[in-house]
């Protein structure tokens, strides 16, 4: 255990300890040193010494962000930026000291990276939201975290946070260059802040608190909205408001640097039996991995009716088994059980976050799963004598044999 000393700042040894600890808990890739967390592990006591020593005496500074494309559910790239462990435990230290009083300042509106929010909470509150206001502005803003203003930024960190040091280590990592793949280092220029930091997401809801939440709340009171990070929809109750709106969220993000992604940015009819049809607009929108749209409901009371809800999403289905193909969870060495323990963690994730709501929709993915286990029977099983049939009649009866061998079966 390290021992500390008097320093000019006010980071103690249990700070560091426990903004360690989080990070430790949760993981994550090296950057640009490619000293992983098992690495770091192996001299803890010097390594979060030295951290501490230079974040109490105000000597710390971060090294690059090491850059790494991961693929969007549209099929394009998107940029992530890796820091160091010690840079991750860092960021950690400021977003453990300064969440709770930034947390007493944002709107319940907000649900993304808060304490005590989540994304189903944010759906919950879309899908209580179209049942009363009949128009949504799905608002997209465009590379939101490549864009963000550090002069801006730091303005609404000043009223917030007084102390010096804590500004002083923000301006850092906000100017701290991105060390592309090809080797090269990008500047920041004012602008950016990585997504992949810790302390990011705090950042990001602070901006737009002031960019969005607190704007929306003063200037257009009668409506409502929801936000997840850069994720926002706007509930209307008419055409010409969700129109009125959309125009001077353009003036809004103009003002602060920002721009709307005009592609995906959209006004949606919520059409439900209450609704009277329109023609001249798209009924359906996306948020978190869920669509909502007009669909067919059934209640005791009322018998099946048309209704406005959500349910896992086309490009999140596609996204799935695109990754069970690129796995190669099905490997022809692989034996039964070895599949079942590869696919039941993801399977597990996936009924617990998109079987949130309408659990049966995930049929499809269950669907296609079972046929891809078939084709593996195929190729594996010469008894089967190039039989679709056959095999998939086999994956049938195992299931009824072992019904707990994938997770996803008792949802069958």
């Amino acid at each position: 255990m390290f021992e500390t000393t008097s320093k000019g700042l006010p980071v103690t040894k249990e700070m560091v300890r426990s903004a360690y600890r989080k990070v430790r808990s949760n993981q994550g890739a090296a950057g640009v040193d490619r000293e992983s967390l098992e690495t770091f592990r192996q001299n803890e006591l010097n390594n979060l010494y030295k951290l501490w020593n230079r974040l109490s005496s105000g000597s710390y500074f971060p090294k690059p962000v090491r850059s790494v494309m991961i693929p969007k559910g549209d099929g394009k790239m998107r940029e992530l930026g890796i820091p160091t462990v010690s840079d991750r435990i860092a960021q950690q230290l400021i977003k453990d000291y300064l969440e709770p009083r930034l947390e007493a300042t944002f709107v319940d509106q907000s649900y993304g990276y808060r304490p005590l929010k989540n994304a189903h909470q944010a759906v919950n509150a879309v899908t209580e939201n179209v049942h009363k206001y009949a128009w949504v502005l799905d608002l997209d803003i465009k590379s939101f975290f490549d864009e963000v203003d550090h002069e801006l930024l730091m303005k609404a960190v000043d009223r917030h946070v007084p102390e010096d040091w804590v500004k002083m280590y923000i301006q850092r990592w906000l100017e701290s260059p991105v060390l592309k793949q090809d080797g090269t280092q990008q500047a920041k220029n004012g602008r950016g802040t990585p997504q992949g930091g810790v302390i990011s997401p705090l950042l990001a809801n602070l901006f737009l608190h002031y960019v969005i939440d607190k704007w929306l709340v003063k200037e257009y009171p009668a409506i409502a909205f929801v936000r997840y990070a850069d994720d926002i929809i706007i509930h209307c109750h008419t055409e010409e408001q969700a129109k009125t709106i959309m125009g001077a969220l353009r003036g809004r993000l103009a003002e602060c640097r920002l721009r709307l992604n005009e592609e995906k940015t959209k006004v949606v009819y919520c059409q439900n039996y209450q609704r009277k049809k329109r023609k001249d607009y798209g009924k359906k929108f996306d948020f978190l991995g869920f669509t909502f749209k007009p669909r067919s409901v059934e209640s005791k009371y009322k018998g099946r009716f048309l209704g406005y809800d959500c349910s896992i999403s086309q490009k999140s289905e596609s996204r799935i088994m695109k990754s069970w193909q690129e796995k190669n969870w099905l490997g022809l060495k692989l034996s039964l059980q070895e599949i079942a323990n590869k696919v039941n963690v993801q399977m597990k994730g996936i009924i617990t976050y998109y079987g949130k709501f309408n659990r049966w929709k995930l049929s499809k993915l269950y669907m296609h799963f079972g046929f891809r286990l078939a084709k593996w029977a195929l190729k594996k099983y010469k008894r089967f004598s190039g039989s679709y049939k056959k095999a998939f009649i086999w994956v049938g009866d195992l299931r009824k044999s072992y019904p707990n061998l994938f997770y996803h079966w008792k949802f069958c």
